[in-house]
């Protein structure tokens, strides 16, 4: 048998476990993560009210049941664990499908001031990552928020700031965090873009679902429409962009309209996009972010924009960055610096441009932060094909019977799957005791303890 390890429980992990195991009956895959819960960004990712996006973890659940998958959390890997080198001595060959871990910067004055987060530091916190900052520092105190990019994150963070207690509570939310944004006196939320709303990332849905949201006014300046190119006739845009372009056009067209000025009066809360405007600085009001100074931006002739010289100052006592993700380097393993990616030919790991059987990556390492979920299925097939290519040079390699006497002999107890499902009984039980659905368990020790009421 052909004995696979998988780094990484999210959806590339996933589909790479799934498409080996289809494609061979003769291949057993162990699907590591360094936390205690599967699913990586779909668990850890999505905003609580997207439930029907957070209904994957039912398909990417039967990849973790099939007979020749085993799941295994609490498995770091690298420095503080397993070491790399160790796990190639324990399979035939390695999948990493770790993703892209951390976030860019603006690399602006004033960027780390406190009230300056980045989103993902924002999404970890509502959904329950137990790495997150466990206070509700985020919104204490703040009365304007800025988010800076518009991508789908920077649109899913400006609804959550936006959102009421009583729409949340039937989710997932961590009580904390539940409570938290329920004495929130965010009433002011900026997102801002640099470039045109042509350029932007957000999808349609996404941006749709802004207008949806309950006593709250969604705003756009036509001025600022108008500075893109493409606003006039957008016919010519990709068909996502087009509609974006619509989208704006129509929300800009309401606040124009008679009587729209004394109804978003009535409104609780304001979302205001914005376009054409880079963050040049972070201004301090007492200690902490209070302001976020923009300069004026125009297209160029490369499609790119320009600054003018012209400024403007939006207040804020939180900011949230919202512009990608990066990967990091892996622990033995070649890094391209400026991709953030692992160098590869077809899934497998190039080390100094030449092939060496035995280690390869899928995801956002193997192929930047781009795509959505769906994206990763292909990209799982594509590095599965090339590690069963790989199979009769792989096989000639002594391995242990079952690595996880191995794992456990280094001081490592995995939480297999029924810690998991013991995972999943507490945070039930936990939310029937607040009177609500499921709610997520939100640090190591709660989540650790929960998995070891499993039997043996």
């Amino acid at each position: 048998m052909l004995h696979v390890a998988v780094v990484g429980s999210g959806p590339s992990g996933c589909y790479t476990a799934q498409s080996l195991v289809q494609a061979d009956p003769e291949v057993l895959v162990d699907v590591l993560d360094r936390l205690p819960c599967p699913y990586g960004l779909v668990r850890y990712g999505v905003a609580p009210d997207h439930e029907k996006i957070k209904s994957l973890q039912n398909n990417l659940r039967s990849v973790l049941e099939h007979e020749r998958v085993r799941f295994l959390g609490g498995v770091p890997v690298g420095p503080g664990g397993i070491p790399a080198s160790r796990l190639r001595e324990l399979y035939h060959a390695v999948v990493y499908c770790v993703g892209a871990s951390t976030d860019r910067h603006l690399g602006i004055p004033g960027e780390d001031l406190p009230g300056s987060w980045s989103a993902t530091q924002f999404v970890a916190w509502y959904s329950a990552h137990p790495d997150a900052a466990d206070d509700d520092g985020f919104v204490r105190d703040a009365r304007s928020a800025v988010v800076i990019g518009v991508g789908n994150v920077a649109v899913d963070v400006t609804r959550m700031l936006a959102r009421g207690a009583a729409e949340l509570s039937t989710t997932d939310i961590p009580q904390a965090a539940l409570g938290a944004l329920a004495a929130s006196r965010v009433t002011n939320i900026h997102m801002v873009g640099r470039r045109g709303p042509s350029q932007a990332r957000f999808t349609t849905k996404e941006l749709r679902e802004l207008s949806g949201l309950p006593d709250t006014e969604v705003s756009v300046d036509p001025a600022e429409l108008a500075l893109d190119p493409a606003y006039a006739d957008p016919s010519a845009l990709p068909t996502a962009r087009r509609r974006n372009v619509e989208v704006l056009r129509g929300w800009a067209a309401e606040a124009s309209a008679p009587g729209a000025g004394s109804a978003a009066r009535t409104a609780s809360r304001s979302i205001a996009l914005r376009f054409f405007l880079r963050p040049v600085e972070l201004l301090a009001d007492k200690g902490r972010v209070g302001a976020v100074r923009f300069e004026r931006t125009v297209c160029d002739e490369d499609g790119g924009v320009t600054g003018t010289g012209r400024y403007e100052e939006i207040e804020a006592q939180l900011v949230l960055r919202s512009v990608g993700y990066r990967g990091l380097p892996l622990e033995g393993l070649p890094f391209d610096a400026t991709r953030g990616t692992v160098p590869h030919l077809a899934g497998r790991v190039l080390r100094e441009s030449a092939v060496g059987p035995g280690e390869y990556v899928a995801g956002w390492i193997k192929r930047g932060p781009t795509g959505v979920i769906g994206t990763n299925r292909p990209d799982a097939k594509e590095t599965a094909t090339s590690l069963l290519e790989d199979a009769p040079v792989l096989l000639r390699k002594d391995v242990p019977g079952d690595p996880l006497a191995a794992l456990r002999a280094a001081g490592v107890e995995p939480v297999t799957w029924t810690g998991w499902q013991a995972i999943e009984r507490a945070e039930a039980a936990l939310g029937a005791s607040l009177g609500r659905s499921v709610v997520k368990l939100a640090d190591w020790e709660s989540l650790l303890a929960a998995a070891r009421t499993a039997a043996p």
